[in-house]
């Protein structure tokens, strides 16, 4: 066959390569289905915010909530516990603890502070015109300084006792007792009231506010324990103690406090129980949590079924430019992508926005109640991860039908 002769070989053309698309690409394709459709993006997101609003909302009021009361309550004394002589039947006496149980007490490692007192069964009047045998019912009790951090408490009027006034003939009197001495409290630049205790005057040089956690001192008259030994016949045995130890080894440290406190004998001293605040602030630790998860696990299931209605109808209504983009090669992978790019997008934008509507709530309703606003990291970072799965799941039918739509199908309509 000559050259002219020879005819050219035509060769069909092979199957197109798609294009592959990056993780980055299917994002912007995501996104600008939402700069096309603002309100309906916005409301859609608007579902899932309020949905991770309440998460944040729901967890963060109980959590400040609990976080106000814990503190009431620690302020109340969750760690005090109280050792106390008990009285021999035969002869009708108090064993005679030791004069540095406090110091012996100390030295067990949880506890944070103890301190004594001692009933000097002394009578004290508002006068000496009055008769010995009409008492006012109040007990005098020698203290230490270091009471009030052990039990809580602090002065309403003029000062407590230190190392100088309780070697000296001064009192301190409780809420109850400067009530019933009409003595209610301590006038600064005047001359200072006095009591008749055992024979003789003593100053009063201090009130004490209430104290819900010591009664007995709140009706008692305090003298200083050097001062005791010296006018009161006080022979330096403590009949109560006050022992604050760390929250969590209350249990362990009342187990070893009668030992420790009067080692020859301690089934004559007894130890209170942890206070039943203790176990009140126990229980809120785990009351609130359950109910508030699972109404806002309703909720976000509220906001995700909403974004996956709109992913339905956006598939709907695309369904052309499903169609054409089929045609010009996309595939159903790509198809998939897109609308889960979308739907993730969506739910994306709500949980954050939500996540910082419940922060914001939760701060200005803390505040209004007077507590502290305490939005627990857990809450925002699960309620944003929860979004995000919200989108997964939501867009996964509206996506899985796009991609199956055939091209020819999609095009006719």
């Amino acid at each position: 066959m000559t050259r002219r002769g020879r005819t050219r070989r035509r060769t069909a053309p092979g199957p197109t390569t798609p294009v592959r698309m990056a993780v980055a690409d299917l994002l912007a394709l995501g996104l600008s289905g939402l700069r096309i459709r603002p309100l309906r993006a916005v409301l859609s997101a608007l579902g899932i915010a309020i949905g991770i609003a309440t998460i944040v909302v729901v967890v963060g009021i109980p959590a400040s909530g609990r976080q106000a009361l814990n503190d009431r309550l620690s302020a109340l004394g969750t760690n005090l516990l109280r050792v106390q002589a008990k009285m021999d039947e035969q002869p009708q006496t108090l064993p005679p603890v030791p004069e540095a149980a406090a110091g012996m007490v100390t030295r067990i490692g949880p506890v944070q502070r103890a301190s004594a007192v001692a009933n000097t069964h002394a009578t004290v009047q508002r006068t000496d015109r009055i008769p010995p045998e009409d008492g006012s019912g109040l007990t005098v009790l020698a203290a230490r300084p270091d009471l009030l951090p052990a039990i809580g408490g602090h002065v309403s009027s003029g000062r407590y006792l230190d190392a100088t006034t309780a070697a000296l003939p001064t009192v301190v009197l409780g809420d109850q007792a400067a009530t019933r001495l009409g003595i209610t409290s301590v006038p600064a630049g005047a001359s200072a009231p006095m009591v008749w205790i055992g024979g003789r005057w003593f100053t009063v040089i201090g009130v004490l506010a209430p104290l819900p956690l010591a009664p007995d001192v709140e009706r008692s008259v305090l003298v200083g324990w050097p001062a005791a030994r010296r006018w009161l016949r006080f022979d330096g045995h403590p009949t109560e103690l006050f022992v604050r130890a760390r929250e969590d080894q209350v249990e362990s440290v009342r187990s070893v406090l009668a030992a420790t406190v009067f080692p020859e004998n301690p089934a004559k001293v007894e130890v209170s129980r942890p206070s039943d605040a203790l176990t009140a602030k126990r229980i809120t630790s785990t009351a609130f949590s359950g109910l508030f998860i699972g109404l806002a696990g309703v909720a976000l299931f509220v906001g995700g079924v909403g974004v996956a209605n709109t992913m339905v109808i956006s598939v709907l209504e695309r369904r052309p430019e499903i169609g054409l983009r089929r045609a010009l090669g996309s595939t159903r992978g790509q198809i998939r992508g897109q609308f889960l790019a979308e739907s993730v997008s969506v739910c994306a934008l709500g949980g954050c926005a939500g996540a910082a509507l419940g922060a914001l709530g939760t701060a200005v309703y803390a505040a209004s109640r007077g507590w502290p606003a305490v939005i627990p990291a857990f809450a925002v970072l699960g309620g944003t991860g929860s979004a995000l799965l919200i989108g997964v799941l939501a867009g996964l039918y509206p996506a899985a039908r796009a991609a199956r739509l055939p091209p020819v199908e999609a095009l006719a309509l």
